[in-house]
């Protein structure tokens, strides 16, 4: 026991023993500072020095960008432009998917490899149908007084408000004579007019052209989407003047006569009118004479 306290009493003293620091001129040896210092001093500002230190050195660390340069830091802009950019990857991606189905519909119309039967009666875009089982077609309440209310309407209505179908006018894109003509049996959804080379090819109605581009079975092709569900299809040109996205007014050239694809006999316009998601007879409502 008297060994374990003369070693306390000799370590204590150790800690305690006080020194003093000079700092002179080397030249003058005239006394700058001193200081008057111990063991345990020593050791307890080393401490408290390394502690701030290491506690700067996180605050630094954690509260800056500089943390940005450890490796297993991401950045928080990128974290930002990642998800904005996953965002917009993923409408890209049903954009993508619904002008595949589009362009899928449009291509079946250009190849003649669609009937009446296969299109959707509100669209030209084939979407998943639905068998008569699965629908209640039953009229709810509200919809029979909606009806009731409609046709009580329309009985003492003595003026139309809304523009009908009877006043869209169809002009003729092109003037000639009919090789071969609209028939169903054959599938032959279009009439053929023949034309010289390189006849103006104009615009039945005002539109949006929707398709234009070149197709090896009928050539340079281009199709307008008009207003009341009209769609309106030219082949075999020899050259195309809109884009897709143009806008269109009716008598406008569109396309250059020509005969291109291989399905092409000579000089003519293949010329097609859809309503609705049907192919319907040009001759009902153009004269091409």
């Amino acid at each position: 026991m008297a060994k374990s306290e003369k070693k306390s009493k000799k370590i204590r003293k150790k800690l305690l023993n006080k020194y003093r620091l000079v700092i002179l001129n080397e030249d003058t040896f005239e006394e700058r500072l001193s200081l008057n210092l111990t063991r345990l001093n020593v050791f307890i500002l080393g401490t408290s020095s390394i502690i701030l230190l290491i506690v700067l050195t996180t605050i630094l660390i954690a509260f800056t960008p500089l943390k940005e340069y450890i490796p297993g830091y991401s950045s928080t802009t990128l974290k930002k432009k990642a998800i904005s950019l996953s965002y917009k990857a993923d409408s890209l991606q049903r954009t993508i998917d619904l002008n595949e189905k589009y362009f899928e519909s449009i291509k079946k119309v250009l190849q003649g490899e669609v009937s009446t039967v296969q299109f959707n009666k509100d669209s030209i875009i084939q979407v998943a149908k639905l068998e008569a089982s699965q629908v209640d077609l039953n009229p709810i309440k509200e919809d029979s007084l909606l009806r009731e209310k409609v046709d009580k309407e329309d009985k003492y209505s003595l003026f139309e408000t809304a523009t009908s179908k009877a006043d869209f006018v169809l002009f003729p894109p092109v003037n000639g004579t009919i090789s071969e003509k609209y028939d169903v049996k054959t599938k032959h959804y279009a009439v053929d007019i023949v034309v010289a080379k390189d006849t103006p090819i104009k615009a039945t109605a005002d539109g949006t052209v929707i398709f234009s581009e070149w197709s090896a079975q009928t050539g340079h092709v281009i199709i307008v989407e008009h207003s009341h569900g009209l769609i309106s299809v030219y082949k075999h040109n020899a050259a195309l003047t809109k884009a897709q996205g143009d806008l269109v007014k009716a008598g406008e050239v569109i396309a250059i006569a020509g005969n291109t694809g291989e399905l092409t006999t000579g000089p003519h316009l293949h010329f097609e009118l859809w309503s609705d998601g049907y192919p319907v007879n040009p001759t009902n409502f153009i004269d091409f004479k």
